[in-house]
């Protein structure tokens, strides 16, 4: 491979590559598993509603199912159709052994009131591999809570 070349055998047939994913997310260790727009790439799953600026309870991952680089630089951005580009921090990660590891990754912007982002990942191989991830994650500025009461007291 010359450069940093993206390159995906696809040497299984499209069934036993289903059956392997499936299997794969299932089983995973240490947190479950979520396919995105790309058949290459899957994520852990995100929580669905998440304090502003709060560290994320596990850390996010972006495993490639094919070979990549190991040094390939992977970002990540937020944004839905009220916050476009939704504020990140520590959004880049390298890639290591198929896997980018997102340490202390903040969603800084709010996703805005009943309003998911959608992740939009992007693994700088040439040509680079982008995917989505959609309604990934409600990010506001207290988080999850009780829902209010309908009756005063």
């Amino acid at each position: 491979m010359v450069g940093n070349t993206a390159f995906f055998p696809t040497t299984l047939p499209p069934l036993m590559t289903e059956r392997l994913l499936n299997e794969m997310i299932t089983e995973a260790p240490g947190g479950e598993l979520v396919r995105t727009g790309s058949p290459n790439l899957i994520c852990t799953v995100l929580p669905n509603h998440w304090r502003s600026n709060k560290t994320l309870p596990i850390a996010f991952k972006v495993i490639a199912l094919g070979d990549v680089m190991d040094g390939t630089i992977v970002t990540v951005r937020a944004g839905n159709d009220e916050n476009f580009c939704g504020e990140l921090r520590n959004a880049t990660a390298i890639m290591k052994n198929q896997v980018a590891k997102f340490n202390d990754l903040r969603f800084v912007g709010r996703s805005g009131r009943g309003k998911s982002f959608t992740l939009t990942i992007t693994v700088g191989t040439m040509p680079p591999l982008v995917t989505t991830y959609n309604k990934a994650i409600k990010v506001t500025v207290d988080g999850p809570r009780e829902p209010r009461s309908k009756t005063r007291e």
